[in-house]
């Protein structure tokens, strides 16, 4: 029963994560999540307690992990690229999840007050890594709120949009070669060139 649960669980969050990202929170039913999931649309209720809790849900499987990392602010250009290569990791291994963000921030809804929860961890160790990096003299920039702006911006932004693909001289092929580590390592050099 436990893992018949938990299946049905998965599903449903499956298919809302496929479907808000697609649509938007807004642009998402219930009934098209449970069709999506093949289960009926009184399981949402009964293991989420509706819409709203299963696309919070989405966010409290994915972020805390990730949240919870601690750096030592000894070497802020070490702890600096530590972040934004697993950010990149999330970014890259959870689209759907980024996408979704991104809209609630685009839109500004009623749900980042409590997706800020989640994310404002994630920030607020950036924040330190960068005032750390100043006082070692590592990091050089004269607002930290520009600053964190840009590098949140190009985290979160940063996706693959083929109406831009016809910009770039590299192939499908080429494309298709980046590895997760290849695109943080170009993402960790770009930025930390901007802070030097």
């Amino acid at each position: 029963m436990v893992q018949d649960t938990n299946d049905v669980k998965a599903k449903i969050l499956s298919a809302a994560k496929k479907l808000f990202a697609r649509n938007g929170f807004e642009g998402t039913t219930v009934r098209q999540i449970c069709e999506e999931a093949g289960v009926a649309p009184a399981l949402v209720s009964y293991h989420f307690g509706g819409k709203e809790k299963v696309f919070y849900a989405l966010f409290e499987s994915s972020i805390p992990n990730y949240a919870t990392a601690t750096y030592t602010l000894q070497d802020p250009e070490a702890d600096f690229s530590y972040f934004i290569h697993e950010f990149v990791r999330l970014r890259q291994t959870e689209p759907e999840l980024i996408n979704m963000l991104q809209q609630e921030i685009i839109m500004q809804s009623p749900r980042m007050e409590k997706l800020q929860a989640y994310v404002y961890t994630l920030w607020k160790q950036l924040r330190d890594i960068l005032e750390a990096g100043r006082a070692k003299g590592c990091f050089q920039f004269t607002s930290l709120k520009q600053t964190l702006h840009f590098i949140i911006g190009a985290l979160i932004f940063t996706r693959n949009v083929p109406a831009l693909d016809d910009l770039f001289e590299t192939t499908v092929m080429e494309e298709n070669a980046e590895s997760v580590d290849e695109i943080a390592a170009c993402t960790v050099h770009f930025l930390l060139n901007g802070l030097k």
